[in-house]
């Protein structure tokens, strides 16, 4: 028999709670996202004033920006229109069936309160804390890489550092720009979009283009990023945040490994005077690495291993939405990157063994 349609009732007697699948693996995550989130109290409520109109509570977005990140959502517009009509989002957030989703705008005017490096960085120090809280952290073994961020920023926003102005031709958003006979460099040149990004070459040949680098320092056991960096794309980037990295997250006595590109002296003497053995890819001419420790079983399981940093990269980059900086300037830029590999990690720590259905 056909069926027919009913008018739409006025009530609804099924709760939010009810329509989520009590298997979807979003609930492990809320359960511990919610426990991490409550641990964090007492610094959120130093961010907001004791009187006044009160505000979207800070948990909602923080746990909004987290679903962005989880689902690939491009936008915070996005994001609160996904939230408007997607029930599992609500559910997630923690509105309610009835409950107004704040407008977009909301998460612009607490950038500098709340959704700051700061509180960002407790939170993501918070999630890895609860991973070696479950000993699914290893202390021996890490890896360490860096990636290039696209800037929010083109080419055409280049200008001379001494000029106001750049080579524009017309009026626009879109203006004639040319750059013919014109040498371009970080030493002359700077974004009028984004001051901060930089141009940067992937390798010889390739094309340089306005980027941020990105970096990672990840344990070799089950592949979670221990501790992460932004810094300004330079040729010198990447040990140098890789140096701050490991006397802040890696013990003495570990071993770390890495490409090529961090063979480098300097760096070496930081491993050295720290007591870390460095499993690093040697250069084709002028290797810093000691040719004794290069045929060791453990020198080559750990550049094996370190190859599955490139997972972090895809994973952040493709579904985390941290192929290009949605915003402008490096603080901004370390915020998104942040949450982006704090969602990894949820995720992450999801697939593996003993994960809990609430956190404890």
């Amino acid at each position: 028999m056909r069926g027919v349609e009913r008018p739409e009732t006025l009530f609804s007697y099924v709760s939010l709670e009810d329509r989520i699948p009590a298997d979807h693996p979003i609930r492990k995550l809320r359960a511990v996202v919610d426990a991490l989130l409550r641990q964090m109290d007492d610094r959120i409520d130093a961010c907001y004033a004791k009187r006044g109109r009160p505000s979207i509570p800070p948990h909602r977005l923080l746990r909004a920006l987290l679903l962005q990140a989880i689902y690939s959502i491009p936008s915070e517009r996005r994001l609160v229109e996904a939230i408007e009509y997607n029930l599992l989002y609500r559910w997630f957030v923690g509105l309610g069936l009835d409950e107004p989703v704040w407008d977009h705008s909301t998460f612009s005017a607490n950038r500098e309160r709340l959704l700051n490096q700061e509180i960002v960085q407790a939170f993501f120090r918070q999630v890895r804390d609860y991973a070696e809280l479950r000993a699914v952290l290893s202390h021996e073994h890490f890896s360490v890489d860096g990636t290039l961020i696209d800037a929010w920023a083109s080419h055409k926003s280049l200008a001379p550092i001494d000029e106001d102005t750049g080579p524009h031709q017309g009026q626009g958003k879109n203006p004639t720009v040319d750059f013919t006979g014109e040498k371009r460099s970080n030493a002359t040149h700077r974004s009028t979009t984004d001051p901060d990004a930089r141009l940067f070459r992937k390798s010889a040949g390739d094309k340089a283009h306005l980027c941020y680098a990105g970096h990672v320092l990840m344990e070799n056991r089950n592949g979670l990023v221990v501790d992460a960096e932004v810094t300004l794309a330079t040729g010198t980037a990447e040990y140098e945040a890789a140096e701050v990295m490991v006397e802040r997250s890696v013990p003495a006595n570990a071993t770390l490994a890495a490409d090529r590109k961090y063979d480098a002296a300097r760096f070496l003497d930081v491993l050295r005077r720290k007591g870390i053995t460095p499993h690093i890819a040697c250069k084709k001419v002028g290797s810093n690495i000691p040719e004794a420790l290069t045929q060791s079983e453990a020198y080559r399981t750990s550049l094996k291993v370190r190859k599955r940093i490139e997972e972090i990269f895809g994973w952040v980059k493709t579904v985390g939405g941290l192929r290009k900086a949605r915003f402008v300037g490096l603080a901004k830029v370390k915020v998104q990157a942040l949450i982006a590999f704090a969602a990894y990690n949820l995720v992450r720590l999801a697939k593996l063994s003993g994960w809990p259905l609430k956190a404890t």
